[in-house]
């Protein structure tokens, strides 16, 4: 079933359309089970925990499926002042944290001067954490300055790597190239990159998902974020369906054996749709876990998807709670900063 060159698992484009299509529980199990096998090869039982900090959810795109797009004229919105941002990284710190993951919307507010001096001040007074920004498309020269004043890691999730796929969940505004070119911007710059696609998002095939998977080759990546479309009630994707968990579940599994190095989160979006899919996608090959160490009060906010979880060990002031779920499916918490290999 799996295709072996000096230790290295390979597919064939039929093999992954096969494993995207199958619903045979053999195949299936065989499928995560030679992904745990890649990823313990690797990284042992270790999941890496990271300190998510959602700090803004304005938006200038208007993405057809996230609830913090421009046009959604109902959200509350709010950014995060310096401090706030230092504060949340203290109870990071204190809760033995040793990287800062900063995400929010393309929000023009957050220029690149005012981006480097949240970096420069999180860098000054925590030099030995990994920082990790998700801010979406700049240039290549905002990028450059990021990286000079300390950011080690930048998630860009492609959403699809197929064009005319991309075009059917953006406006024409945005197109696929930009995001490739920043994606390839940051590898340049020698970023730890991260990278990514929703499963079951609509319009979604087979061939698109394979497309992913061919990209995700191509860039190599090391970090790798899939999650299931969750539709957002002011959206015009409100009414379809969420992803499917067990197709999430095998295109993690696949990433995971064609980038064995790659750290691959279990994500939120997974333990949403299910009240174990982070555990199932640990079991699955992913190695890393974000708790939110945003203010309570805005949590909600970022309100990216519906039913988006937040409490509970999604919390990192519950963060014992989180370790205890890891080490029942059978892994280690790891709070070491955990960078790529």
């Amino acid at each position: 079933m799996f295709n072996n060159t000096n230790d290295t698992v390979f597919f064939n484009d039929d093999e992954i359309i096969h494993f995207i299509k199958t619903e045979n529980q053999n195949d299936i199990e065989a499928l995560f089970a030679q992904a745990r096998k890649v990823r313990e090869e690797h990284y042992g039982k270790s999941v890496f925990i990271r300190g998510l900090i959602e700090f803004t959810n304005h938006c200038k795109c208007d993405c057809y499926y996230c609830g913090i797009r421009c046009s959604n004229t109902k959200l509350e919105r709010f950014r995060l002042s310096l401090d706030e941002i230092l504060n949340c990284c203290r109870t990071g710190d204190r809760l033995g944290l040793k990287t800062f993951v900063l995400q929010g919307g393309e929000d023009p507010w957050f220029s690149t001067k005012r981006v480097t001096e949240i970096v420069s001040a999180i860098r000054q007074e925590f030099p030995d954490h990994a920082i990790t920004l998700s801010i979406g498309e700049r240039h290549e020269s905002d990028y450059e300055l990021f990286s000079r004043a300390g950011v080690n890691r930048y998630l860009l999730r492609h959403e699809t790597a197929d064009e005319k796929h991309y075009a059917l969940l953006h406006p024409p505004s945005q197109n696929l190239a930009d995001r490739k070119r920043c994606l390839w911007s940051l590898k340049k710059i020698g970023f730890q990159v991260g990278a990514g696609f929703m499963v079951g998002s609509p319009h979604q095939t087979p061939l698109t998902l394979l497309a992913d998977i061919r990209f995700l080759e191509e860039l190599q990546p090391q970090m790798v974020g899939i999650g299931p479309f969750i539709p957002q009630k002011d959206t015009p994707f409100s009414e379809y369906p969420h992803g499917n968990l067990t197709l999430c579940l095998k295109m993690l599994a696949i990433t995971r054996i064609l980038l064995p190095k790659a750290l691959i989160p279990a994500t939120t979006a997974m333990g949403s749709i299910a009240h174990n899919g982070r555990e199932l996608a640990l079991k699955a090959g992913a190695n890393v876990v974000m708790p939110n160490l945003s203010p309570p009060d805005v949590k909600k906010l970022y309100a990216i998807y519906d039913n988006k979880a937040y409490g509970g060990p999604e919390a990192a002031e519950n963060l014992a709670l989180l370790k205890q779920k890891i080490i029942n499916a059978g892994y280690e918490p790891d709070m070491n900063r955990g960078d790529a290999m």
